[in-house]
């Protein structure tokens, strides 16, 4: 089915700028919806950022001044541009995807990436 491999987390200092990678793998007939989730420390995991291959974007309010995700159909690639990083968004970064079965018939599914952690700190 899907696999997907994200990179690009690491350490920053407030106020930083991170780029996060995320490719899809495996087979589907359709990648309709990537994205962006997270869980910071003692939290439940949260939205960050959706796009739909029809290039429809939502945002947490938290985020969208501040942060930017675009998608690249053609390779299968969502990224997430973060600038002026703040300690509250310290969190693992988890991609996602809502993609339609290579055999239609068999329905919507989802993957998940297994996170990458965005630590924020001086």
């Amino acid at each position: 089915q899907v696999q997907l491999g994200e990179s690009g987390g690491g350490l920053v200092q407030p106020g930083g700028s991170l780029s996060l990678s995320c490719v899809a793998y495996g087979t589907f007939f359709s990648l309709d919806t990537m994205g962006w989730y997270r869980q910071g420390p003692g939290k439940q995991r949260e939205l960050v950022a959706i796009e739909t291959s029809g290039g429809h974007r939502n945002y947490s309010e938290s985020v969208k001044d501040r942060f930017t995700i675009s998608r690249d159909n053609a390779k299968n690639t969502v990224y997430l541009q973060m600038n002026s990083l703040q300690v509250e968004d310290t969190s693992v970064y988890y991609c996602n995807a809502k993609y339609l079965h290579v055999i239609p018939e068999v329905g919507n599914l989802e993957a998940w990436g297994q996170g990458t952690l965005v630590a924020v700190a001086s």
